[in-house]
């Protein structure tokens, strides 16, 4: 009697488990009777079909055959390409977009993968929650050169680097020390791995000893991030040969706006200016409103040695003690900064408006400005509160047009943030001697309106547009809806403090967040809550394919505004140039990377500027070791519990077998930590007194203890 053809379920079947046994062993060659008995297949006619869904495997090289009837998994298929993230013990995890979780890489299978770098990994293992895999190449480092203190042997030195999770030393022939001295503070270039070497070759680029101690750390935070703190001798001398002074036959090619008021409204501190309006009561009794943005694009072409640079930055830091610019200091101070009573460049969205807030016409194009008056945040919100001033009726009825914007726009679901900025006053060496809390007031809520309008405005118009039968490639500003389960954490956080949302409605959870926030504005935990809720959200970045902007309630939105210090802006102004001049659009298929790209730098500067936060937060409690503070607790974990101090808002921790009165621990349940005798709980939001005990700066780090009461 006659077997019946396997069915093609069966085939389908049997191809998952054999392509599972290669992947659980990608470092065995195994030959068709190995296979039939790690499955389990005895019978003939499936034999059969196993060597025949081997021969189909080796064909699609997701296996290859070592010799006659031996197989082994290829190297060429069964790979995912992410980024690789490093952990302080060694091992790895690689982030591929689109997939929900990371793989985890062993310390022994990172195979000369570093932090941040662009990597090929192989899928070794299926666990529960996630995959495991091993590192097969490298395709593109994230970043070469390392901050590090010199280890000085005989013939040969190592750099140590600052960042502990580079996962590295770094090996220094003699000949490429530059006289390096031990326990010195070197910047080294990595010039090569041999496969066969242990670790990476390199050279010291630059000795750093003669630096403060401020400029080492400041450099070694923008170095471990893959920032650049320099500019290359190409890029200066391509900046040095722009002028401040315009020329007149481009003048003539603009709308001109020299004659009507204009001014610009900055933090007191600033030296770029991006943007500056402009106000012109009209006949009908209406406002004309010139938005004006840097015309960085007529400076910074495509191909050029600074383009290429700042995409390669994509954004400028800004660290507690200096600015690290996206273009020379040439453009951003000077030649594209919008200063007071200089003829500028600009690339506007003018608007007519009434003083209902309704917009009645736009115009886009490049223009010229002279800007009237500087004026800081202090100096307008003055004026706002009723004191006299410089262009005192224009500020005031832009700033009643903009009240009725922001109310609207939250009216619409806006989440209705309301930003603090911790600003340190440092002395003549550096050093923080104070420090204090800066709050939106209704000054930057103007100027906040006004961008946001231009920027909602811009990608409505050029989404509108096509190119033949398709819409144009266009960089948008997105923020998807919030995840559902961390809402729901974020709901189990706010029930410690006696509050609750609604969160059956997604399109509902960010009006009821701003309920909530509007009703605890005035209580101790508003702060926490607040930033609980911003970490709840999903992150911005920026897209190719629009999915609008949940947090402003936007459904189109983009960057526009500020050139000088964003690569995405720049590249929107080309595209809107384009599309108004109907000219042949230079992005196409690269636009995509572009976007990863910037979206990826732009999460490194900022934790690079969390991290200099830190530092200078660790530098002002330095001299405060054995003082107590006030303060509540603002997070807790298996490890410990952090604090807050109320009177310097720096946070420090408190590891849980140092919590005195009992043996305390975790509970994931009720997120809290418990005492096991007597039953005292430490929660989010409780006030608590402690004393600074230890500050280390080089880990960023204040250990308290907590003072009984």
């Amino acid at each position: 009697m006659s077997r019946k053809k396997p069915n093609g379920k069966l085939n389908r079947s049997l191809s998952h488990v054999i392509r599972k046994v290669f992947t659980e062993n990608p470092e065995s060659t195994l030959n068709h009777r190995q296979v039939c008995s790690l499955i389990d297949v005895k019978e003939n006619a499936l034999r059969k079909l196993v060597f025949n869904i081997l021969e189909d495997l080796k064909r699609e090289k997701f296996i290859s055959s070592i010799s006659h009837g031996t197989y082994r998994l290829s190297g060429e298929t069964n790979y995912m390409i992410g980024v690789l993230e490093m952990t302080q013990r060694g091992a790895g995890f690689v982030i591929v977009d689109g997939e929900d979780s990371d793989i985890f890489v062993p310390p022994s299978q990172t195979n000369q993968g570093l932090d941040g770098d662009r990597v090929k990994v192989q899928i070794t293992k299926h666990g529960k929650s996630r995959k495991e895999g091993r590192i097969i190449d490298v395709i593109e480092r994230e970043r070469t050169q390392f901050v590090g203190t010199i280890q000085l042997t005989k013939d040969f030195a190592f750099l140590i680097p600052d960042n502990s999770r580079v996962g590295t030393d770094i090996y220094i022939p003699k000949e490429k020390l530059k006289k390096a001295k031990d326990g010195e503070k070197a910047l080294v270039r990595i010039t090569r791995w041999p496969k066969s070497a242990d670790n990476p070759y390199g050279e010291v680029i630059e000795l750093l000893g003669k630096n403060s101690n401020n400029d080492n750390e400041m450099i070694s935070i923008l170095v471990n991030q893959g920032l650049d703190f320099k500019f290359s001798n190409e890029v200066l001398s391509e900046a040095e040969v722009v002028t401040i002074d315009l020329d007149p036959k481009e003048v003539a090619k603009r709308r001109d706006f020299r004659n009507i008021t204009t001014f610009t409204i900055d933090p007191d501190d600033a030296k770029d200016f991006d943007d500056a309006l402009s106000f012109e009561r009209l006949e009908n009794g209406n406002i004309s409103v010139g938005i004006h943005i840097a015309d960085v694009s007529h400076y910074v072409r495509p191909g050029s040695a600074m383009d290429a640079e700042a995409v390669k930055r994509s954004n400028s830091v800004y660290l507690v003690d200096r600015v690290v610019p996206m273009l020379p200091e040439q453009l951003s101070n000077l030649a594209c900064s919008l200063r007071a009573h200089e003829d500028k460049f600009t690339f506007s969205t003018v608007i007519e408006i009434d003083e209902s807030g309704k917009v009645h016409n736009e115009w886009f194009g490049k223009t010229v400005i002279h800007s009237n008056r500087r004026f800081s945040y202090e100096e307008a919100q003055e004026i706002i509160e009723g004191a006299e001033g410089d262009h005192r009726e224009e500020i005031l009825v832009l700033d009643k047009i903009a009240k009725i914007l922001r109310k609207r726009r939250l009216k619409a679901g806006a989440m209705n943030i309301e930003s603090e900025e911790v600003r340190f006053r440092l002395d003549e060496e550096g050093f923080p001697e104070s420090l204090m809390i800066k709050r939106s007031k209704d000054a930057h809520k103007l100027i906040e309106e006004y961008m946001l309008l231009a920027n909602r405005l811009v990608a409505m118009f050029v989404s509108k547009k096509k190119k033949g039968d398709s819409k144009i490639p266009f960089v948008y500003r997105c923020h998807d809806k919030p995840n559902p389960e961390k809402i729901e954490m974020f709901n189990m956080f706010i029930n410690k403090f006696g509050y609750e949302i609604d969160t059956k409605d997604p399109s509902a959870i960010s009006k009821n967040i701003n309920a909530l926030l509007d009703d605890i504005r005035y209580k101790n935990e508003y702060s926490l809550i607040q930033s609980m809720a911003i970490r709840s959200m999903s992150k911005a970045s920026y897209e190719t394919k629009n999915i609008g902007h949940y947090g402003l309630s936007f459904d189109f939105y983009t960057h526009f505004t500020s050139p000088i210090r964003r690569y995405a802006d720049l590249v929107v102004h080309r595209i809107l140039q384009e599309t108004l001049m109907v000219t042949k659009h230079q992005y196409n298929t690269e636009l995509d990377d572009i976007c990863k790209r910037i979206s990826r730098m732009e999460r490194k500067a900022v934790e690079a500027e969390r991290e200099s936060t830190k530092y200078f937060q660790t530098l002002f409690v330095s001299d405060k070791i054995g003082q107590e503070f006030d303060g509540v607790v603002s997070g807790v974990a298996d490890f410990g519990m952090f604090v807050k101090m109320d009177e310097n808002q720096c946070e420090g921790m408190i590891p849980l077998q140092d919590i005195p009165g009992d043996h305390f621990s975790f509970d994931q349940e009720q997120y809290m930590i418990v005492g096991s005798k007597t039953g005292k709980t430490y929660n989010f939001g409780d006030p608590v007194r402690v004393r600074i005990f230890e500050v280390s700066t080089k880990r960023r780090r204040i250990n308290l203890e907590l003072v009984e009461q």
